[in-house]
């Protein structure tokens, strides 16, 4: 069993860092860029349920994925990684739902705000998230998990999901 301690720290420095990572990817700074101000689209109603939607399934996954490393007894912050390798739900489907589900709330918000800097912001931290996923880590996930990581990132995409679930080598749910 966990112990309470650690697993209660482990649920507040993940909503500490859902907080003040996600939280201003995708709220403040689209909100400094947009003012929140929506866009009549009028004739052309139907894109905003459609972001809405993108914004919604957005942030569904991105605490989904969150509370996952939680559960696991660490955060996705990498100064406080859990114990071992998070390769349970979501992380079954896709390695990086956390950047995914920012870059769909982001989207949404570009959609929704008829905002063409927004779309151009979400453009520049794709490039930015591409670029730390590369540079940084996965070859700290290689170094903390070794093979455990390589087989997953064999087996699971990076950016686009796979239709089926991953079970791994034992068969993990």
């Amino acid at each position: 069993m966990a112990h309470p301690a650690a697993s209660a720290r482990a649920w507040i420095g993940t909503v500490f860092f859902l907080f003040l990572a996600p939280g201003v990817v995708a709220g403040l700074v689209p909100w400094t860029i947009s003012g929140w101000r929506r866009h009549d689209w009028g004739e052309a109603w139907i894109v905003e349920p459609i972001a809405l939607v993108a914004i919604a399934v957005g942030v569904a996954f991105l605490l989904y994925a969150f509370a996952l490393f939680a559960i696991h007894r660490g955060t996705p912050a990498p100064v406080a990684p859990t114990e071992t390798l998070v390769v349970t739900g979501v992380y079954r489907f896709v390695r990086n739902p956390m950047y995914l589900a920012v870059l769909a709330i982001i989207l949404g918000q570009a959609l929704l705000f008829a905002n063409w800097w927004v779309a151009f912001y979400a453009a520049l931290v794709f490039l930015a998230v591409f670029t730390f996923v590369k540079g940084y880590e996965e070859p700290t996930l290689t170094d903390r998990y070794g093979g455990q990581y390589l087989d997953y990132r064999r087996h699971v995409p990076g950016w686009w999901p796979r239709f089926t679930p991953w079970r791994g080598e034992e068969g993990a749910q």
